[in-house]
Protein backbone atom coordinates (compact mmCIF):
# COMPACT_ATOMS: atom_id res chain seq x y z
CA UNK A 1 0.00 0.00 0.00
CA UNK A 2 0.99 3.54 -0.93
CA UNK A 3 1.58 6.04 1.60
CA UNK A 4 -0.39 9.29 1.54
CA UNK A 5 2.15 11.71 1.68
CA UNK A 6 0.51 15.25 3.65
CA UNK A 7 0.54 18.46 2.15
CA UNK A 8 -0.84 20.35 5.42
CA UNK A 9 1.41 22.76 6.45
CA UNK A 10 1.04 23.23 10.61
CA UNK A 11 2.93 26.59 10.09
CA UNK A 12 -0.09 27.90 8.37
CA UNK A 13 -2.50 30.69 9.79
CA UNK A 14 -5.16 28.85 8.34
CA UNK A 15 -4.33 25.69 9.91
CA UNK A 16 -3.67 27.47 13.32
CA UNK A 17 -7.20 28.98 13.21
CA UNK A 18 -9.03 26.10 12.54
CA UNK A 19 -6.94 23.79 15.44
CA UNK A 20 -8.25 26.39 17.44
CA UNK A 21 -11.93 26.43 16.64
CA UNK A 22 -11.88 22.46 16.35
CA UNK A 23 -10.11 22.23 19.76
CA UNK A 24 -12.38 24.56 21.46
CA UNK A 25 -15.37 22.14 20.03
CA UNK A 26 -13.96 19.49 21.80
CA UNK A 27 -13.45 21.04 25.31
CA UNK A 28 -16.67 22.16 25.11
CA UNK A 29 -17.71 18.83 24.57
CA UNK A 30 -15.40 17.10 27.43
CA UNK A 31 -17.00 20.22 29.84
CA UNK A 32 -21.05 18.74 28.90
CA UNK A 33 -20.20 15.10 29.09
CA UNK A 34 -18.30 15.72 32.70
CA UNK A 35 -21.03 17.54 33.68
CA UNK A 36 -23.49 14.49 32.88
CA UNK A 37 -21.22 12.27 34.24
CA UNK A 38 -22.67 13.57 37.64
CA UNK A 39 -25.71 11.41 37.08
CA UNK A 40 -28.28 13.11 38.74
CA UNK A 41 -25.82 15.16 41.29
CA UNK A 42 -23.76 14.86 43.98
CA UNK A 43 -27.12 14.78 46.67
CA UNK A 44 -27.90 12.34 45.19
CA UNK A 45 -24.80 10.59 44.60
CA UNK A 46 -24.46 10.65 48.56
CA UNK A 47 -27.49 9.22 49.25
CA UNK A 48 -26.88 6.53 46.95
CA UNK A 49 -23.37 5.75 48.31
CA UNK A 50 -25.10 5.86 51.80
CA UNK A 51 -27.19 2.85 51.12
CA UNK A 52 -24.02 0.76 50.57
CA UNK A 53 -24.20 1.30 46.70
CA UNK A 54 -21.52 2.06 44.14
CA UNK A 55 -22.53 4.23 41.47
CA UNK A 56 -23.34 2.92 37.84
CA UNK A 57 -19.62 4.23 36.74
CA UNK A 58 -18.33 2.96 39.17
CA UNK A 59 -19.86 -0.36 39.39
CA UNK A 60 -18.87 -0.65 35.70
CA UNK A 61 -15.16 0.13 36.10
CA UNK A 62 -15.18 -2.21 38.72
CA UNK A 63 -16.43 -5.14 36.24
CA UNK A 64 -14.10 -4.71 33.59
CA UNK A 65 -10.48 -5.83 33.06
CA UNK A 66 -7.41 -3.63 35.03
CA UNK A 67 -6.47 -1.41 32.29
CA UNK A 68 -8.92 -1.53 30.07
CA UNK A 69 -11.09 1.35 29.23
CA UNK A 70 -14.93 1.53 28.39
CA UNK A 71 -16.49 2.35 25.17
CA UNK A 72 -19.88 4.55 26.10
CA UNK A 73 -22.32 4.78 24.12
CA UNK A 74 -24.53 8.15 23.66
CA UNK A 75 -23.79 10.36 26.59
CA UNK A 76 -25.41 13.34 25.96
CA UNK A 77 -28.87 11.02 25.13
CA UNK A 78 -31.86 13.14 26.74
CA UNK A 79 -30.00 16.34 26.87
CA UNK A 80 -32.00 18.85 26.75
CA UNK A 81 -34.91 16.71 25.61
CA UNK A 82 -37.40 16.95 28.33
CA UNK A 83 -38.42 19.17 31.10
CA UNK A 84 -36.55 17.77 33.76
CA UNK A 85 -32.66 16.90 33.68
CA UNK A 86 -32.74 12.97 32.43
CA UNK A 87 -28.32 12.70 32.07
CA UNK A 88 -27.40 10.15 30.17
CA UNK A 89 -31.28 9.14 30.11
CA UNK A 90 -30.44 7.59 33.28
CA UNK A 91 -29.08 4.57 31.78
CA UNK A 92 -25.13 3.82 30.95
CA UNK A 93 -24.33 1.42 28.10
CA UNK A 94 -21.15 0.29 25.80
CA UNK A 95 -18.72 -2.10 25.18
CA UNK A 96 -16.16 -3.08 27.99
CA UNK A 97 -13.97 -6.16 28.20
CA UNK A 98 -14.39 -8.54 30.94
CA UNK A 99 -12.15 -11.45 31.33
CA UNK A 100 -10.79 -11.06 28.00
CA UNK A 101 -14.26 -10.91 26.33
CA UNK A 102 -16.14 -7.77 24.82
CA UNK A 103 -19.12 -7.36 26.53
CA UNK A 104 -22.57 -5.06 26.01
CA UNK A 105 -22.73 -3.54 29.55
CA UNK A 106 -25.82 -1.70 30.30
CA UNK A 107 -26.17 -0.25 33.89
CA UNK A 108 -29.13 1.60 35.45
CA UNK A 109 -27.64 5.08 37.36
CA UNK A 110 -30.58 5.25 39.96
CA UNK A 111 -29.07 8.55 40.86
CA UNK A 112 -31.53 9.59 37.87
CA UNK A 113 -35.07 10.11 39.06
CA UNK A 114 -34.36 6.81 40.19
CA UNK A 115 -33.17 4.62 37.15
CA UNK A 116 -36.86 4.69 35.95
CA UNK A 117 -37.18 4.15 32.36
CA UNK A 118 -38.11 7.57 29.93
CA UNK A 119 -38.71 7.03 25.96
CA UNK A 120 -35.61 7.61 25.44
CA UNK A 121 -34.22 5.16 28.23
CA UNK A 122 -35.35 2.37 26.18
CA UNK A 123 -34.04 3.39 23.36
CA UNK A 124 -30.96 3.63 24.13
CA UNK A 125 -31.32 0.03 26.18
CA UNK A 126 -32.86 -1.36 22.94
CA UNK A 127 -29.88 0.29 21.00
CA UNK A 128 -27.05 -1.87 23.32
CA UNK A 129 -29.40 -4.85 22.66
CA UNK A 130 -29.00 -4.57 18.69
CA UNK A 131 -25.16 -3.96 19.20
CA UNK A 132 -25.22 -6.83 20.98
CA UNK A 133 -26.70 -8.63 18.49
CA UNK A 134 -25.02 -7.66 15.31
CA UNK A 135 -21.45 -8.22 17.14
CA UNK A 136 -22.58 -11.35 18.82
CA UNK A 137 -21.41 -9.94 22.46
CA UNK A 138 -22.90 -11.16 25.83
CA UNK A 139 -25.08 -8.32 27.45
CA UNK A 140 -24.14 -7.43 30.92
CA UNK A 141 -27.40 -6.01 32.94
CA UNK A 142 -26.26 -4.26 36.03
CA UNK A 143 -30.11 -3.47 37.14
CA UNK A 144 -30.86 -1.07 39.63
CA UNK A 145 -34.10 0.75 38.20
CA UNK A 146 -37.89 1.85 39.61
CA UNK A 147 -38.93 0.75 36.25
CA UNK A 148 -40.85 3.04 33.69
CA UNK A 149 -41.18 6.66 34.27
CA UNK A 150 -45.00 6.82 35.13
CA UNK A 151 -46.21 10.10 33.72
CA UNK A 152 -44.55 9.04 29.89
CA UNK A 153 -46.32 5.42 30.41
CA UNK A 154 -47.76 5.92 26.79
CA UNK A 155 -44.97 6.89 25.19
CA UNK A 156 -42.71 4.20 27.35
CA UNK A 157 -44.77 0.86 27.36
CA UNK A 158 -47.16 0.05 24.66
CA UNK A 159 -45.00 0.04 21.19
CA UNK A 160 -43.46 -2.20 18.91
CA UNK A 161 -39.97 -0.64 20.08
CA UNK A 162 -40.74 0.18 23.78
CA UNK A 163 -40.41 -1.58 27.19
CA UNK A 164 -41.64 -5.31 25.79
CA UNK A 165 -38.73 -4.94 23.69
CA UNK A 166 -36.07 -4.92 26.33
CA UNK A 167 -37.22 -8.89 27.01
CA UNK A 168 -37.97 -9.93 23.31
CA UNK A 169 -34.82 -9.08 22.53
CA UNK A 170 -33.57 -11.22 25.63
CA UNK A 171 -35.20 -14.28 24.86
CA UNK A 172 -34.01 -13.99 21.34
CA UNK A 173 -30.22 -12.96 22.19
CA UNK A 174 -29.95 -16.37 24.45
CA UNK A 175 -31.61 -18.57 21.48
CA UNK A 176 -28.53 -17.00 19.86
CA UNK A 177 -26.34 -17.91 22.17
CA UNK A 178 -25.59 -14.60 22.95
CA UNK A 179 -25.22 -14.83 27.23
CA UNK A 180 -27.73 -12.95 28.85
CA UNK A 181 -26.52 -12.15 32.45
CA UNK A 182 -28.29 -9.67 35.12
CA UNK A 183 -27.09 -8.29 38.27
CA UNK A 184 -29.67 -7.03 40.85
CA UNK A 185 -27.43 -4.55 42.44
CA UNK A 186 -31.25 -2.79 43.44
CA UNK A 187 -34.95 -1.74 42.55
CA UNK A 188 -36.02 -4.49 39.59
CA UNK A 189 -39.80 -3.27 39.68
CA UNK A 190 -43.35 -4.32 37.71
CA UNK A 191 -42.01 -5.26 33.88
CA UNK A 192 -38.16 -4.81 34.75
CA UNK A 193 -38.38 -8.17 36.94
CA UNK A 194 -38.40 -9.73 33.81
CA UNK A 195 -35.11 -8.46 33.43
CA UNK A 196 -33.54 -11.02 35.48
CA UNK A 197 -36.15 -13.85 35.51
CA UNK A 198 -35.16 -14.00 31.75
CA UNK A 199 -31.48 -13.82 32.02
CA UNK A 200 -29.12 -17.29 31.80
CA UNK A 201 -27.94 -16.48 34.98
CA UNK A 202 -28.79 -13.75 37.46
CA UNK A 203 -26.80 -12.09 40.44
CA UNK A 204 -29.24 -10.37 43.64
CA UNK A 205 -27.58 -8.13 46.46
CA UNK A 206 -27.90 -8.64 50.19
CA UNK A 207 -29.91 -6.03 51.27
CA UNK A 208 -30.45 -3.94 48.41
CA UNK A 209 -31.40 -5.69 45.79
CA UNK A 210 -35.22 -6.38 45.32
CA UNK A 211 -37.39 -8.45 42.36
CA UNK A 212 -41.03 -8.38 41.90
CA UNK A 213 -43.53 -8.31 39.98
CA UNK A 214 -45.58 -5.50 42.36
CA UNK A 215 -44.50 -3.55 44.97
CA UNK A 216 -45.75 -3.46 48.87
CA UNK A 217 -47.66 -0.80 48.10
CA UNK A 218 -49.32 -2.31 45.37
CA UNK A 219 -49.78 -5.87 46.78
CA UNK A 220 -51.77 -3.87 50.39
CA UNK A 221 -53.91 -2.28 47.49
CA UNK A 222 -54.60 -4.83 45.20
CA UNK A 223 -54.80 -7.67 48.27
CA UNK A 224 -54.66 -5.99 51.67
CA UNK A 225 -51.39 -7.91 52.55
CA UNK A 226 -48.90 -5.42 54.48
CA UNK A 227 -45.60 -6.48 53.44
CA UNK A 228 -41.54 -5.57 53.28
CA UNK A 229 -39.71 -5.23 50.15
CA UNK A 230 -37.46 -7.71 51.75
CA UNK A 231 -39.98 -10.49 52.73
CA UNK A 232 -41.37 -9.80 49.01
CA UNK A 233 -38.47 -10.38 46.61
CA UNK A 234 -35.50 -9.88 48.81
CA UNK A 235 -31.98 -11.51 48.20
CA UNK A 236 -32.30 -14.14 50.48
CA UNK A 237 -35.97 -15.02 48.70
CA UNK A 238 -34.94 -14.86 45.13
CA UNK A 239 -31.67 -16.81 46.37
CA UNK A 240 -33.28 -19.60 48.57
CA UNK A 241 -37.04 -19.82 48.12
CA UNK A 242 -38.30 -19.05 44.71
CA UNK A 243 -35.18 -19.72 42.34
CA UNK A 244 -35.49 -16.44 40.64
CA UNK A 245 -31.67 -15.46 40.80
CA UNK A 246 -28.89 -17.57 40.74
CA UNK A 247 -25.85 -16.13 43.26
CA UNK A 248 -26.49 -14.04 46.28
CA UNK A 249 -23.71 -11.59 46.93
CA UNK A 250 -23.08 -9.70 49.99
CA UNK A 251 -22.47 -5.97 48.81
CA UNK A 252 -21.60 -4.53 44.99
CA UNK A 253 -18.02 -5.63 45.24
CA UNK A 254 -19.29 -9.05 45.60
CA UNK A 255 -21.49 -8.56 43.07
CA UNK A 256 -19.26 -7.63 39.92
CA UNK A 257 -16.44 -10.27 41.42
CA UNK A 258 -19.53 -13.20 40.94
CA UNK A 259 -20.18 -11.89 37.67
CA UNK A 260 -16.67 -11.54 36.50
CA UNK A 261 -16.54 -15.33 37.34
CA UNK A 262 -19.28 -16.15 35.52
CA UNK A 263 -18.04 -14.25 32.17
CA UNK A 264 -14.80 -16.84 32.47
CA UNK A 265 -17.08 -19.66 31.92
CA UNK A 266 -18.40 -17.87 28.22
CA UNK A 267 -17.09 -20.13 25.00
CA UNK A 268 -16.14 -17.06 23.59
CA UNK A 269 -13.26 -16.11 26.47
CA UNK A 270 -9.99 -16.68 25.20
CA UNK A 271 -10.89 -17.57 21.51
CA UNK A 272 -10.92 -13.73 20.76
CA UNK A 273 -8.91 -11.98 18.53
CA UNK A 274 -7.55 -8.83 20.02
CA UNK A 275 -5.85 -5.52 19.08
CA UNK A 276 -2.47 -6.38 20.92
CA UNK A 277 -2.31 -9.89 19.24
CA UNK A 278 -1.57 -8.09 15.52
CA UNK A 279 1.19 -6.36 14.56
CA UNK A 280 0.37 -2.93 13.24
CA UNK A 281 1.94 0.39 12.39
CA UNK A 282 0.75 4.00 13.91
CA UNK A 283 0.03 6.40 11.64
CA UNK A 284 2.88 8.71 10.39
CA UNK A 285 1.06 11.82 11.27
CA UNK A 286 -0.45 12.94 14.76
CA UNK A 287 -3.98 12.77 15.49
CA UNK A 288 -4.56 16.30 16.80
CA UNK A 289 -3.41 17.22 13.43
CA UNK A 290 -6.82 16.72 12.30
CA UNK A 291 -7.90 19.55 14.29
CA UNK A 292 -6.13 22.07 11.98
CA UNK A 293 -7.52 20.11 8.91
CA UNK A 294 -10.89 20.27 9.20
CA UNK A 295 -12.16 23.46 7.92
CA UNK A 296 -13.66 26.00 10.44
CA UNK A 297 -16.33 26.70 7.86
CA UNK A 298 -17.90 24.09 7.14
CA UNK A 299 -18.65 24.75 3.08
CA UNK A 300 -14.95 25.05 2.66
CA UNK A 301 -13.55 21.70 1.43
CA UNK A 302 -10.28 19.60 1.91
CA UNK A 303 -8.51 16.67 1.04
CA UNK A 304 -10.19 13.95 2.81
CA UNK A 305 -6.80 12.03 1.85
CA UNK A 306 -5.50 14.02 5.21
CA UNK A 307 -7.93 12.73 7.26
CA UNK A 308 -7.63 8.99 6.46
CA UNK A 309 -3.91 9.27 6.73
CA UNK A 310 -4.36 10.15 10.30
CA UNK A 311 -6.64 7.18 10.96
CA UNK A 312 -5.21 4.19 9.35
CA UNK A 313 -2.23 1.98 9.82
CA UNK A 314 1.20 3.42 8.76
CA UNK A 315 -1.34 6.51 6.67
CA UNK A 316 -0.86 3.76 3.83
CA UNK A 317 -3.66 3.72 1.65
CA UNK A 318 -4.87 1.50 -1.45
CA UNK A 319 -6.73 3.79 -3.44
CA UNK A 320 -9.42 2.46 -5.55
CA UNK A 321 -10.61 4.59 -9.00
CA UNK A 322 -8.01 7.19 -7.71
CA UNK A 323 -9.17 8.90 -11.15
CA UNK A 324 -12.36 8.29 -11.58
CA UNK A 325 -15.30 10.27 -9.46
CA UNK A 326 -12.80 12.03 -7.84
CA UNK A 327 -15.43 13.70 -5.49
CA UNK A 328 -15.77 10.22 -3.71
CA UNK A 329 -12.29 8.76 -2.29
CA UNK A 330 -12.65 4.71 -2.48
CA UNK A 331 -9.69 2.37 -1.07
CA UNK A 332 -8.24 -0.05 1.62
CA UNK A 333 -6.26 0.21 4.73
CA UNK A 334 -5.89 -1.65 7.98
CA UNK A 335 -7.05 -0.14 11.09
CA UNK A 336 -5.02 -2.21 13.94
CA UNK A 337 -4.12 -4.59 11.91
CA UNK A 338 -7.23 -5.03 10.60
CA UNK A 339 -8.01 -4.46 6.52
CA UNK A 340 -11.42 -2.28 5.71
CA UNK A 341 -12.68 -0.48 3.22
CA UNK A 342 -12.98 3.49 3.22
CA UNK A 343 -15.28 5.32 1.43
CA UNK A 344 -14.81 8.90 1.97
CA UNK A 345 -16.36 12.01 0.82
CA UNK A 346 -14.19 14.81 -0.70
CA UNK A 347 -17.11 17.03 -2.38
CA UNK A 348 -20.67 16.93 -3.87
CA UNK A 349 -21.86 13.39 -5.23
CA UNK A 350 -21.93 13.32 -9.31
CA UNK A 351 -23.29 9.84 -11.03
CA UNK A 352 -19.20 8.89 -11.43
CA UNK A 353 -18.82 8.94 -7.80
CA UNK A 354 -22.09 6.81 -6.97
CA UNK A 355 -21.02 4.42 -9.77
CA UNK A 356 -17.22 3.96 -7.95
CA UNK A 357 -19.11 3.69 -4.76
CA UNK A 358 -21.17 0.78 -5.83
CA UNK A 359 -18.26 -1.15 -7.43
CA UNK A 360 -16.49 -0.80 -3.99
CA UNK A 361 -19.05 -1.72 -2.11
CA UNK A 362 -19.40 -5.06 -4.06
CA UNK A 363 -15.69 -5.92 -4.44
CA UNK A 364 -15.71 -5.30 -0.54
CA UNK A 365 -18.83 -7.95 0.18
CA UNK A 366 -17.00 -10.79 -2.23
CA UNK A 367 -13.73 -10.50 -0.01
CA UNK A 368 -15.80 -10.08 2.94
CA UNK A 369 -14.14 -7.03 3.88
CA UNK A 370 -15.84 -4.20 6.28
CA UNK A 371 -16.60 -0.68 4.96
CA UNK A 372 -15.86 2.39 6.92
CA UNK A 373 -17.85 5.67 5.36
CA UNK A 374 -16.40 8.91 6.39
CA UNK A 375 -19.58 11.52 6.08
CA UNK A 376 -18.63 15.20 4.89
CA UNK A 377 -21.57 15.50 2.12
CA UNK A 378 -23.76 18.12 0.84
CA UNK A 379 -25.34 15.65 -1.45
CA UNK A 380 -26.26 14.50 -4.77
CA UNK A 381 -25.27 16.93 -7.67
CA UNK A 382 -28.52 18.83 -8.83
CA UNK A 383 -29.32 20.52 -12.31
CA UNK A 384 -30.82 19.59 -15.24
CA UNK A 385 -27.82 18.10 -17.02
CA UNK A 386 -27.00 15.62 -14.26
CA UNK A 387 -30.77 14.83 -14.16
CA UNK A 388 -31.13 14.13 -18.00
CA UNK A 389 -27.76 12.04 -17.64
CA UNK A 390 -29.38 9.77 -14.91
CA UNK A 391 -27.71 11.03 -11.71
CA UNK A 392 -30.83 9.79 -10.11
CA UNK A 393 -30.60 5.85 -11.20
CA UNK A 394 -26.56 6.12 -10.47
CA UNK A 395 -27.45 7.79 -6.84
CA UNK A 396 -30.12 4.43 -6.62
CA UNK A 397 -27.56 1.86 -7.42
CA UNK A 398 -24.93 3.38 -4.72
CA UNK A 399 -28.09 3.50 -2.07
CA UNK A 400 -29.00 0.12 -3.16
CA UNK A 401 -25.72 -1.43 -2.45
CA UNK A 402 -25.31 -0.02 0.73
CA UNK A 403 -28.54 -1.15 2.19
CA UNK A 404 -28.15 -4.98 0.95
CA UNK A 405 -24.25 -4.72 1.56
CA UNK A 406 -23.18 -7.73 4.13
CA UNK A 407 -20.37 -6.87 5.46
CA UNK A 408 -20.24 -4.60 9.11
CA UNK A 409 -20.70 -1.11 8.09
CA UNK A 410 -18.97 1.83 10.07
CA UNK A 411 -19.99 5.41 9.65
CA UNK A 412 -18.43 8.66 11.25
CA UNK A 413 -19.64 12.16 10.10
CA UNK A 414 -16.85 13.65 10.02
CA UNK A 415 -18.29 17.57 8.78
CA UNK A 416 -21.99 17.75 7.05
CA UNK A 417 -24.57 14.94 6.38
CA UNK A 418 -27.30 16.33 4.07
CA UNK A 419 -30.36 14.84 2.04
CA UNK A 420 -29.70 11.61 -0.01
CA UNK A 421 -25.81 12.33 0.42
CA UNK A 422 -26.77 11.11 4.24
CA UNK A 423 -28.44 7.70 2.72
CA UNK A 424 -25.49 7.04 -0.01
CA UNK A 425 -23.03 7.39 2.87
CA UNK A 426 -24.44 4.83 5.31
CA UNK A 427 -26.40 7.11 7.45
CA UNK A 428 -28.73 5.60 10.62
CA UNK A 429 -30.98 4.26 8.23
CA UNK A 430 -28.66 1.55 6.73
CA UNK A 431 -28.06 0.26 9.88
CA UNK A 432 -24.19 0.93 10.20
CA UNK A 433 -23.06 -1.34 12.93
CA UNK A 434 -21.65 2.05 14.84
CA UNK A 435 -22.69 5.60 13.59
CA UNK A 436 -20.32 8.40 15.72
CA UNK A 437 -20.01 12.05 14.92
CA UNK A 438 -17.84 15.02 15.23
CA UNK A 439 -18.40 18.31 17.06
CA UNK A 440 -18.69 19.88 13.83
CA UNK A 441 -20.78 17.88 12.33
CA UNK A 442 -24.29 18.94 11.29
CA UNK A 443 -26.89 17.03 10.02
CA UNK A 444 -30.65 17.94 8.14
CA UNK A 445 -32.29 16.88 5.28
CA UNK A 446 -30.58 20.06 3.70
CA UNK A 447 -28.56 23.14 4.66
CA UNK A 448 -30.23 25.87 6.90
CA UNK A 449 -29.71 28.39 4.03
CA UNK A 450 -30.83 26.25 1.25
CA UNK A 451 -33.97 25.55 3.45
CA UNK A 452 -34.89 29.52 4.33
CA UNK A 453 -34.01 29.92 0.54
CA UNK A 454 -36.55 27.36 -0.79
CA UNK A 455 -39.07 28.31 1.58
CA UNK A 456 -38.56 31.92 0.39
CA UNK A 457 -39.18 31.63 -3.16
CA UNK A 458 -42.14 29.48 -2.75
CA UNK A 459 -43.91 32.28 -0.44
CA UNK A 460 -43.03 34.70 -2.67
CA UNK A 461 -44.46 32.87 -5.46
CA UNK A 462 -47.63 32.86 -4.07
CA UNK A 463 -47.65 36.51 -3.20
CA UNK A 464 -47.12 37.33 -6.61
CA UNK A 465 -49.76 35.57 -7.48
CA UNK A 466 -51.85 37.63 -5.60
CA UNK A 467 -49.72 40.83 -6.96
CA UNK A 468 -47.78 41.15 -3.51
CA UNK A 469 -44.06 41.44 -3.34
CA UNK A 470 -42.00 40.74 0.15
CA UNK A 471 -39.44 43.88 1.10
CA UNK A 472 -35.57 42.99 1.81
CA UNK A 473 -36.36 43.62 5.51
CA UNK A 474 -39.61 41.06 5.53
CA UNK A 475 -37.62 38.90 3.42
CA UNK A 476 -34.97 38.70 5.94
CA UNK A 477 -37.56 38.55 8.92
CA UNK A 478 -38.88 35.43 7.12
CA UNK A 479 -35.47 33.66 6.63
CA UNK A 480 -33.95 34.18 10.48
CA UNK A 481 -36.24 31.75 12.21
CA UNK A 482 -35.76 29.36 9.73
CA UNK A 483 -31.59 29.65 9.94
CA UNK A 484 -32.22 29.79 13.63
CA UNK A 485 -33.65 26.37 13.75
CA UNK A 486 -32.40 24.52 11.48
CA UNK A 487 -28.99 25.95 13.37
CA UNK A 488 -30.65 24.60 16.44
CA UNK A 489 -31.59 20.92 15.01
CA UNK A 490 -29.17 20.27 13.04
CA UNK A 491 -26.13 20.11 15.22
CA UNK A 492 -24.54 17.29 16.82
CA UNK A 493 -25.62 17.80 20.49
CA UNK A 494 -28.88 17.95 19.24
CA UNK A 495 -28.87 14.52 17.09
CA UNK A 496 -26.52 12.74 19.59
CA UNK A 497 -29.74 13.30 22.34
CA UNK A 498 -31.98 11.80 20.86
CA UNK A 499 -30.01 8.90 19.99
CA UNK A 500 -29.64 9.15 16.06
CA UNK A 501 -25.46 8.20 16.45
CA UNK A 502 -23.84 6.67 18.46
CA UNK A 503 -21.80 9.61 20.49
CA UNK A 504 -20.33 12.50 19.83
CA UNK A 505 -16.24 11.49 19.61
CA UNK A 506 -13.43 13.36 19.83
CA UNK A 507 -12.03 13.69 16.06
CA UNK A 508 -8.33 12.30 17.54
CA UNK A 509 -9.75 9.39 19.32
CA UNK A 510 -11.22 8.25 15.78
CA UNK A 511 -8.78 5.62 14.59
CA UNK A 512 -9.13 4.27 18.67
CA UNK A 513 -13.05 3.89 18.44
CA UNK A 514 -12.94 2.20 15.35
CA UNK A 515 -10.26 -0.02 16.46
CA UNK A 516 -12.21 -0.85 19.60
CA UNK A 517 -15.75 -1.64 16.87
CA UNK A 518 -14.03 -3.32 14.64
CA UNK A 519 -12.49 -6.01 16.72
CA UNK A 520 -15.60 -6.28 18.63
CA UNK A 521 -17.70 -8.07 16.00
CA UNK A 522 -17.49 -11.81 16.34
CA UNK A 523 -21.01 -12.52 14.49
CA UNK A 524 -20.65 -15.22 12.36
CA UNK A 525 -19.96 -16.47 8.84
CA UNK A 526 -21.60 -13.61 6.45
CA UNK A 527 -24.54 -14.24 3.97
CA UNK A 528 -23.84 -14.16 0.19
CA UNK A 529 -24.22 -10.92 -1.19
CA UNK A 530 -27.55 -10.21 -2.62
CA UNK A 531 -28.64 -7.19 -4.53
CA UNK A 532 -31.49 -5.48 -5.32
CA UNK A 533 -32.48 -4.53 -9.41
CA UNK A 534 -29.74 -1.94 -10.41
CA UNK A 535 -31.80 0.16 -13.08
CA UNK A 536 -29.69 0.58 -15.86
Amino acid sequence: MEIIESKIRTSSSEYKENFEDLKQKVESLRNLIRKIELGGGEKAIERHKGRGKLTARERVSSLIDPGTSFLEFSPLAAEGVYSDSVPSAGILTGIGRICGVDCVIVANDATVKGGTYYPLTVKKHIRAQEIALQNFLPCIYLVDSGGAFLPMQDEVFPDKDHFGKIFYNQANLSALKIPQISVVMGSCTAGGAYIPAMSDESVIVKGNGTIFLGGPPLVKAATGEIVTPEELGGALVHSTISGVTDHYAEDDSHALEITRNIVSTFHHAGNVTQRGSINWEEPLYPAEEIYGIIQKDIRKSYDVREIIARIVDGSRFQEFKKYYGTTLVTGFAKIYGKMVGIIANNGVLFSESALKASHFIELCNQREIPLVFLQNITGFMVGKKYENSGIAKDGAKMVNAVSTSIVPKYSVVIGGSYGAGNYGMCGRAFNPRFLWMWPNSRISVMGGEQAANVLLTVKMEQLEKEGKKLSEAEQFTFRKPILDDYESKSSCIYSSARLWDDGVIDPARTRDILGITVYANHSQKLEYPRYGIFRM
